[in-house]
């Protein structure tokens, strides 16, 4: 199972995150395309730590909202979803291949990977702009009990899809992520490593109300915000292997 990191997530002056301390532990990088976070400076210096560490890139798109980070919802047409997606794709991407790197896969942020997987026209639309774009890239979505659904969506467009889990988040009976307004959805530092070994060993979470869920994961989703965070992920690696 392959270790994903959102990174890029600086914007001028302001710094968010630890990337290069993050970037040696990680397997995939999702960069942030200016939309919600970074800019061409930080997307340029994200690219080439990935490159440092051969790291697999995918672009990080989100609603245009620095102000909120992203984290709030946004009520756009199919079409301006498709097209907000290409404009932060295309950029990361023709930055790429500048640097001598190819983009791999997207991965929605924030309020737009939320709405993609609570909302089916949300998810047709982040399904068209990547089976639209010139070349083909894979989409991260969660990992759920409808995953089946969701694959046979993804065939239909011609899309391939991964699957992430997240490390630190406690999740509902159907799969989904508990929200974070609730007691308990963001596991301690004991509690996620537990889960990781779970997933590892028997592919199933322990939900909320104390269930086994399956869960059939391409990649863990980690974060690299504060030095704990680095900590965590070095030992969430150390159990992989």
């Amino acid at each position: 199972m392959k270790l994903n990191c959102d990174l890029g997530e600086s914007f001028g002056s302001w710094q968010m995150g630890l990337d290069a301390k993050a970037m040696p532990h990680i397997d995939m990088a999702n960069i942030a395309c200016g939309f919600h976070a970074g800019d061409a400076d930080v997307m340029a210096s994200t690219l080439q730590l990935a490159k440092q560490h051969n790291v697999t890139i995918g672009a990080h798109p989100a609603y245009p909202d620095l102000q909120g980070f992203g984290r709030r919802s946004m009520a756009l047409s199919h079409a301006e979803i498709v097209h907000m997606m290409h404009y932060q794709i295309a950029a990361l991407d023709g930055m790429a291949k500048t640097a001598g790197l190819t983009l791999e896969y997207v991965k929605p942020h924030g309020a737009l990977y939320n709405d993609m997987m609570s909302k089916p026209n949300v998810f047709t639309a982040v399904l068209a702009a990547i089976a639209e774009y010139y070349q083909p890239l894979k989409l991260m979505i969660l990992a759920t009990a409808e995953q089946d659904h969701y694959r046979q969506l993804a065939e239909q467009a011609g899309v391939t899809l991964l699957f992430e889990a997240f490390a630190d988040r406690r999740y509902t009976d159907d799969g989904k992520l508990t929200p974070r307004s609730q007691a308990g959805a963001v596991l301690s530092e004991t509690e996620m490593l537990q889960q990781v070994q779970q997933l590892v060993q028997s592919g199933t979470v322990t939900t909320q109300s104390g269930n086994r869920l399956a869960l059939q994961a391409d990649t863990l989703c980690v974060h690299g915000d504060n030095p704990a965070a680095i900590l965590q992920i070095a030992k969430i690696r150390e159990l992989l292997a």
